[in-house]
């Protein structure tokens, strides 16, 4: 996360349209760019006429010229400052592989003699029609046309940089499994294959491999030292038995080296109870040191919502969790506690978070649960999403709601928040009937229709409406 995009720009020509009007709007479209804080490759403008594309050759030339470029572009953003010529369109951009941006100049009153007419307004559509007929996916946002040095176009690019980094990071990543689902969650069951066709692969590990590991490190190995001293700086250990602390800090490193020689993007868990009762620890803090360098990791064998909080982290670039739909808020219908034992990113809390023996462990088993980081989820604008696979599709829902500063009393376990969810209860009737689990992954912002847009446009993901 955090790496600069980078954007090829392409501009529409055609024959008997004012073409002296593309020049500007290649100064146009780098100024937008640029100020925004992204990067731009752009073909040579001295190779075609005016520097945009028209003919069928000029397609097939900028086409090389991006195939010669392949993997220095996030996504293309086609710029009309005109009436576009569709066939050069088509043929410039088909192979493209990346998210196309459709950007169409509006006219100017005052500016409406043939000299300055430009006419994209209708061109626009022209070249959406063809791209839709030849099955090619593409971009379009609101306003219909739009000046790329306007603020509405600022938030068209970054609307599109969240659908890039979306599409870009999910179209073929791994995913650790570390564990077997438990017997008692049948709820979080997934199809490996459909994962696969999505191009998203699993990488399948025994808990058994990882106790052995954890068995296997001195106590005095430098990258347990140096994991522990980093945890302790992490979050507040004040209260771990040192031993505890000792062997998640070993269990953290070898989380860490499935990462590296597995090359993870993400990553689930089993996280009870076979931890507990051999190890004598509850990973929760792990997931949430995890979560809040970036790496989405859920609990409990969830690959589902790992994938949705993957993805809501490329589209924020901020850190994402799993949480269970756990309490009522009162008799407020819209209001929700969301809860984990504490696999939450320290970014998403109110403060410094407290690692503490997880209540449900001790209760029967004193001594066994050392590792849940407890505090309280900040208040924040939020996506709630998750996903199922189902007949070898995936099926996504994603909705916009914000969590509140609203207490929750210090005798409540774990990390939670409030969130607002506007007509909750018909949202619940919905996530139920469509056979969804009890957990949800939240991300910071509103994001939905970047989700969306890259779901069903790119990925082919399938799209449940809960609002």
């Amino acid at each position: 996360m955090g790496k600069k995009m980078t954007f090829a720009l392409a501009f529409a020509n055609r024959g008997f349209m004012p073409g002296e009007l593309i020049y500007g709007a290649r100064e146009d479209m780098i100024k937008a760019v640029t100020d925004a804080g992204y990067d731009y490759i752009a073909m040579d403008a001295e190779l075609t006429r005016y520097g945009g594309i028209e003919t069928r050759d000029e397609g097939l030339m900028y086409a090389k010229w991006l195939k010669e470029h392949e993997g220095q572009f996030d996504g293309v953003i086609f710029s009309m400052p005109i009436f576009a010529d569709e066939n050069g369109a088509i043929t410039a951009l088909q192979d493209a592989g990346v998210p196309i941006l459709m950007q169409a100049y509006p006219d100017e009153i005052g500016k409406m003699d043939f000299k300055h007419r430009r006419d994209a307004f209708c061109g626009k559509f022209s070249v959406t029609d063809v791209f839709t007929q030849y099955g090619v996916p593409f971009t379009v946002l609101k306003p219909h046309v739009v000046h790329p040095l306007s603020k509405a176009f600022e938030q068209n690019l970054r609307d599109f940089a969240a659908i890039c980094r979306v599409v870009n990071g999910m179209k073929r990543f791994n995913v650790g499994c570390i564990g077997a689902r438990t017997t008692a969650f049948k709820t979080v069951r997934f199809d490996e294959i459909t994962l696969q066709k999505y191009g998203i692969n699993v990488e399948s590990f025994d808990l058994s491999e990882l106790v052995y590991k954890v068995g296997k490190l001195a106590d005095d190995d430098e990258k347990v030292v140096a994991k522990m001293a980093y945890l302790e700086k992490y979050t507040d250990f004040t209260r771990v038995p040192e031993k505890n602390k000792l062997t998640l800090s070993k269990i953290s490193v070898v989380i860490d080296e499935y990462i590296e020689e597995y090359h993870l993007d993400a990553l689930t868990l089993r996280c009870w109870n076979e931890m507990e009762t051999i190890l004598r620890v509850c990973p929760c803090v792990l997931l949430s040191e995890l979560n809040d360098r970036g790496i989405p990791a859920s609990c409990e064998i969830d690959m589902c919502s790992a994938l949705t909080m993957r993805a809501m982290a490329l589209a924020s670039e901020q850190p994402t969790a799993v949480l269970d739909w756990n309490n009522n808020y009162g008799e407020d219908e819209n209001k929700v506690i969301l809860f984990h034992c504490g696999p939450v990113a320290q970014q998403l809390m109110t403060g410094r978070g407290t690692v503490t023996e997880h209540k449900m462990f001790a209760k029967g088993d004193p001594g066994s649960g050392w590792g849940t980081n407890e505090g309280r989820i900040r208040a924040f604008p939020t996506t709630i999403a998750n996903c199922q696979t189902k007949d070898g599709k995936i099926i996504v829902y994603a909705s916009e709601a914000k969590f509140t500063d609203d207490p929750i009393e210090d005798g409540y376990f774990g990390c939670a928040g409030v969130c607002e969810v506007p007509n909750m209860q018909d949202k619940m009737i919905k996530l139920a009937r469509g056979g969804f689990k009890h957990h949800t992954s939240v991300g910071v912002g509103h994001m939905k229709e970047i989700l969306h847009e890259a779901f069903t446009t790119y990925l082919g993901y399938e799209w449940v409406d809960i609002d």
